[in-house]
């Protein structure tokens, strides 16, 4: 009967640690439910450890060594973005990390205006760091590869959410833009491209400086028919946002005479054209304004002087002339000299 009871309790003792070992919670997170932790690329077992040791994750490293041990975990390392749970056991925990199943990033590209932006933007969200994404875009074998050059190639990056591994390579995030840049640019939009006379490349510049006149997406087809007018009659654009680009300083808020004098081949008072890349990323609804432009028979407009976002536009330059006084008095008014 003692024989009987003392084995009993020692498969009891088992039982309870090999609970205690596989399946009791062992993740403790302190303030939320959820938590992500980001494994780096290279990290070896001991470095993971340490990760969860310094975060204070794991309730009983001990345990969680000598599972991972078993299971063979210190020689598969596997680095990504791993979403934890409060209370899971060492073998969900153990079974997620060496899966590699990662969590995806929703990688958000907008509101950029240059290419440094753009690989600041894109390296505060996944492991690869700006500087990789800077030498990516600045690659001009590369870039050729691609279709584009150093001053388009940020056009592959159509704003957007995209859902991404927090571990894709610089190399495999450019295919992944790639891939969806083609997409947008489906038969129907070449199509419309090719009547307007551009290629995919040109329609992306000229919406970035459609993006910049304007935020009324509803003007946004007027303002590309303007452009449009004046490309196919060689009127050089005028388009202060050019200016402002071309003079890096994107506080201006009111382009003079002198700001016109930057010799830039983005500067459009001064070249004829378009300017050989784009002056920020134009989002889908700004290329597809480009693409259906209005058809019309302006070739000028300015700011309206109630600040109200909408423009005012004129088929002759008298016309524009008296639109043009109408706002830089407003602008006087209100104390706005640059």
């Amino acid at each position: 009967m003692a024989a009987l009871t003392l084995a009993g309790l020692a498969g009891a003792g088992l039982t309870l640690w090999l609970y205690l070992l596989v399946y009791a919670p062992n993740v403790k997170l302190e303030t939320a439910d959820s938590l992500h932790i980001h494994i780096p690329t290279g990290s070896s077992y001991r470095d993971i450890r340490d990760l969860l040791k310094e975060k204070g994750i794991v309730r009983n490293m001990n345990r969680f060594g000598r599972l991972a041990r078993y299971k063979n975990y210190p020689n598969r390392p596997m680095p990504g973005r791993y979403l934890l749970h409060h209370n899971m056991g060492n073998n969900q925990l153990i079974n997620l990390l060496r899966s590699g199943a990662q969590d995806p990033v929703n990688l958000i590209i907008a509101n950029v205006r240059t290419p440094a932006q753009l690989a600041h933007t894109i390296g505060r969200q996944i492991e690869a760091d700006s500087l990789s994404i800077a030498l990516l875009l600045s690659d001009q074998q590369l870039m050729a590869d691609y279709g584009v050059d150093t001053l388009t190639g940020q056009l592959l990056f159509i704003p957007n959410t995209y859902e991404v591994y927090w571990t894709v390579s610089p190399r495999g995030l450019l295919e992944r833009m790639h891939r969806e840049y083609q997409a947008f640019w489906n038969g129907n939009r070449l199509e419309k491209a090719r009547q307007a006379g551009l290629t995919p490349l040109e329609v992306g510049i000229l919406a970035s400086i459609v993006d910049r006149e304007t935020s009324r997406a509803g003007e946004m087809p007027r303002i590309a028919g303007v452009y449009i007018n004046r490309l196919r009659r060689g009127i050089p654009l005028q388009a202060d946002p050019t200016v402002v680009y071309a003079l890096g300083d994107f506080s201006i808020r009111r382009v003079l005479n002198h700001h016109l004098e930057v010799d830039s081949p983005y500067n459009t008072y001064l070249y004829a054209g378009l300017p050989p890349g784009p002056i920020s990323l134009p989002g889908p609804g700004a290329l597809d304004a480009v693409l259906d432009f209005e058809e019309h028979e302006y070739l000028f407009f300015c700011a309206r002087d109630d600040f109200s976002g909408y423009h005012a536009f004129a088929r002759t330059y008298r016309e524009h002339l008296v639109n043009a006084r109408r706002y830089r008095r407003a602008l006087d008014e209100r104390n706005i000299r640059r």
